[in-house]
C-alpha cells in the first residue's frame, strides 16, 4: 500500500542519537530517553501491482457514460451525444498514485479539481476518455483482474456493454441512443 511507514524507536539518548542523527548536545541534560519518528515511503511507486490498482478503483474508481437524454430538449451546450470515461479521484496530496495510475496503463490525464466545498478538500483526477484506450487497456484489464465489489463489478459490466454498443454504432440510432440511456440509468 502507498504511504508513509513511521518506526517508533525508543531508547537511550547516546545510542538513538547515533542512528537518528540526534544531536545529543542539542538536548537538555536530564533528558535520558529519547522517541525517534522515522519516516520511509512503504511502496514503489513505479512498480504498481494489479491487485493494488484493483483495490484502489475498487474504493475510488468510476466506470461511467454520459449520454445524452433523448427526450430532453436541447439547451445544452455540450456538443456530445455519449461520452464514456474511467476516472479516479483522489486528495490534492494524493497526485503521485495517480500520476502512478497513469504510467501503469499508459494512458489517460491527470488534473487539478479544485473543490470549493465545505470541508473538501482540492483533488485531482485521473481520467481515461479516449474510446481506444478504454477498449483496448481499461476494459481488457479489469477483464483480467476482477473487481471485488459487485456494484462496482455491476457497473464494469455494464460499461463494456455500452462500450461494446459504441463500437458497433448504435448510439448513432435513436433506438441505440434509448437504450443507452436506459442502461445508465442502471449504473451506480
Amino acid at each position: 500500500m502507498f504511504g508513509t511507514e513511521v518506526r517508533i524507536t525508543c531508547g537511550d539518548l547516546t545510542l538513538v542519537s547515533r542512528m537518528a542523527g540526534y544531536n545529543e548536545s542539542d538536548a537538555a541534560s536530564e533528558v535520558s530517553w529519547v522517541i525517534v519518528f522515522e519516516r520511509r515511503r512503504t511502496h514503489s511507486m513505479k512498480n504498481l501491482s494489479p491487485e493494488y490498482v484493483v483495490g484502489l478503483v475498487d474504493g475510488e474508481g468510476s466506470f461511467t457514460i454520459y449520454v445524452r437524454n433523448p427526450d430532453a430538449e436541447k439547451k445544452a451546450a455540450r456538443r456530445v451525444v455519449v461520452e464514456p470515461k474511467f476516472y479516479l479521484k483522489l486528495i490534492e496530496r494524493d497526485k503521485e498514485i495517480l500520476l502512478a495510475l497513469q504510467r501503469f496503463f499508459g494512458c489517460g490525464s491527470v488534473y487539478f479539481q479544485k473543490d470549493t466545498r465545505p470541508n473538501h478538500q482540492h483533488c485531482y483526477r485521473f481520467e481515461v476518455f479516449r474510446w481506444e484506450d478504454l477498449s483496448t487497456k481499461i476494459i481488457p484489464f479489469f477483464k483480467r483482474n476482477k473487481l471485488q465489489f459487485a456494484s462496482k463489478r455491476h457497473d464494469f459490466e455494464l460499461f463494456c456493454l455500452m462500450m461494446e454498443m459504441l463500437s458497433k454504432k448504435e448510439h448513432l440510432k435513436e433506438k441505440g441512443l434509448r437504450k443507452l440511456f436506459k442502461l445508465k440509468q442502471q449504473m451506480h
